[in-house]
């Protein structure tokens, strides 16, 4: 059954609005679509297919992502609706695919204050640190997988109204934390998305900046729907959860590498 939220429905179409906005192009499949970017294809977030909500066939869903994806050396595969991945992960499994969730958390407390402030910066200010962490994060990733994990946040520039990366900056003037934001003042919805503090800036108050700093941006565009997805086994969702945010939903998340 699908997911009945009335929160979690904003969310949904906004993801789904902002997946189709940001691609190169789209593939339209029975129940769902996939996304592509060539300027990407190292970026498997760029390059995947996107399943909506219960309309799809779970057992002829790994067909229809090979025939989107078939050039690909990697298959993934986003489904927002809750049961909806639980109904697929079966014949996902079978056909090679590992499964995470996803907590889907909505900020209903007041944005707090900060010890120190971010600002809305451009990919030029994060170049440096981002890709240091990229290197950090896949040691083993070549130069031009790199380039073109820290060059996809360009495309997400398409993906809303409006597109901040926001950033707090350590003594020496580089961006220490990052995150970005993405408003739609329209229908009220707001996204932190891919919230990062270098690994050398940890522990000084950089993350609380930058989250608290998106906040009040989104605030102050009338953003009443405001959220981000955490992985449902990691700590990041504790810390979020201390910060106002609570958890309205699950979706999942399959990859697959190579044949």
């Amino acid at each position: 059954m699908p997911d009945t939220n009335p929160e979690l429905r904003r969310i949904h179409a906004f993801m789904l609005d902002f997946a189709r906005r940001q691609a190169g192009r789209t593939i339209a499949l029975p129940g769902a679509f996939a996304v592509r970017d060539d300027a990407y294809a190292h970026s498997r977030a760029n390059n995947q297919v996107v399943v909506a909500g219960g309309a799809v066939d779970p057992g002829a869903l790994p067909a229809l992502v090979d025939e989107a994806l078939g050039d690909l050396p990697y298959r993934m595969v986003s489904v927002l609706d809750d049961a909806a991945g639980a109904a697929c992960a079966g014949p996902l499994a079978r056909a090679g695919y590992r499964h995470g969730t996803y907590v889907v958390m909505l900020h209903s407390g007041p944005v707090r204050p900060a010890a120190r402030e971010a600002e809305v910066v451009d990919l030029e200010a994060i170049r440096r640190p981002l890709t240091r962490s990229w290197h950090g994060f896949l040691p083993d990733a070549g130069e031009d997988v790199v380039r073109q994990l820290v060059e996809r946040r360009a495309a997400r520039s398409r993906g809303a109204a409006a597109v901040h990366i926001v950033g707090s900056r350590a003594e020496d003037g580089e961006v220490a934390s990052w995150a970005d934001l993405y408003l739609d003042p329209a229908s009220g919805v707001a996204q932190v998305e891919d919230l990062v503090t270098a690994a050398d800036r940890l522990g000084r108050g950089h993350a609380d900046a930058v989250l608290s700093t998106a906040l009040r941006l989104a605030v102050d565009a009338g953003c009443r729907t405001r959220f981000l997805t955490a992985d449902a086994a990691d700590w990041p969702r504790h810390w979020y959860a201390r910060r106002g945010f609570t958890e309205i939903g699950r979706m999942h998340v399959f990859d697959r590498v190579g044949e």
